[in-house]
């Protein structure tokens, strides 16, 4: 069901619906869709069921769009390939990350413990809401000290990360590999995560489990950010117990430390209108 919305400090009503939505509501954000009767673009079906709705603020970044898109090649191989990522308002999704094979070949040669279609979506989001929230704002005081100088090239940032690698002790500082890469990465997939939390906290007690983060909204509405956190610690030391006794991999294959703690708290501070 849609949810109240609780964050009216992040400008937009911003969305995401989870059901069989027609297409034309399902893609309200969509400026691009792929050729929906090329068999490539089977996937697009594991995005429409995300419906998200946005209305412009004044002196608002551009209102945020979606492409859906496919990466177009020759027989030879030649051709455009689709980059996920945002730009300026507009986020790019390839869909064959919706393609449960190929987004598992994609996480083991990446050495990623998790990637999933829902996590890319929060990522770039987070993008997106760092423009809103944080860039020329007062909020930079308080990102710098947690998530680094911004101001660091991201190009060769990125192109150290994709040589090198991640520090030895990233995981120490950073809730993944790619978070370490540069300043932006670290804040969208902090982003990304803090969300994993809540929208998990809530389909948990949506299913009568009995987790203690139950403030009117629920999860989402929850302005305590201690609070989420101990429910969540032990939800998931069970989920991933539940998964090792059937001889599956960890539910939730992350440690968090006092140092991620403290990046989460910063997002939740940001999306309660705290900072």
């Amino acid at each position: 069901a849609e949810r109240p919305d609780l964050y009216p400090q992040l400008g937009p009503d911003l969305r995401f619906e989870a059901g069989s939505a027609p297409l034309g509501s399902a893609v309200a954000l969509a400026a691009i869709v792929p050729d929906l009767g090329n068999p490539a673009a089977y996937g697009y079906g594991h995005v429409e069921g995300y419906e998200a709705s946005t209305e412009s603020g004044a002196g608002a970044p551009p209102s945020l769009r979606f492409e859906f898109k496919a990466d177009v090649l020759a027989w030879d191989g030649s051709g455009e390939r689709v980059t996920t990522g945002h730009d300026n308002g507009v986020i790019t999704i390839n869909i064959a990350e919706a393609d449960d094979a190929l987004r598992e070949e994609h996480r083991v040669s990446m050495g990623e413990p998790y990637r999933t279609l829902i996590g890319h979506f929060r990522h770039e989001v987070g993008h997106y809401y760092w423009d809103r929230l944080i860039a020329g704002s007062q909020n930079l005081a308080a990102f710098r000290p947690l998530f680094g100088d911004e101001r660091d090239n991201y190009s060769q940032a990125l192109g150290r990360h994709y040589q090198m690698g991640p520090p030895p002790n990233w995981a120490q500082s950073f809730v993944s590999a790619y978070a370490a890469s540069h300043p932006w990465e670290d804040f969208a997939e902090t982003w990304a995560h803090y969300f994993h939390i809540v929208d998990g906290l809530e389909t948990a007690q949506a299913y009568g489990l009995d987790v203690s983060a139950k403030a009117e909204g629920g999860p989402y509405g929850e302005t305590n950010f201690k609070a989420l956190i101990d429910a969540w610690i032990p939800l998931t030391v069970a989920m991933n117990a539940v998964n090792r006794s059937i001889g599956n991999s960890d539910f939730y294959p992350f440690v968090l430390s006092g140092t991620i703690f403290g990046k989460l708290a910063f997002v939740h501070g940001l999306i309660h209108g705290e900072q």
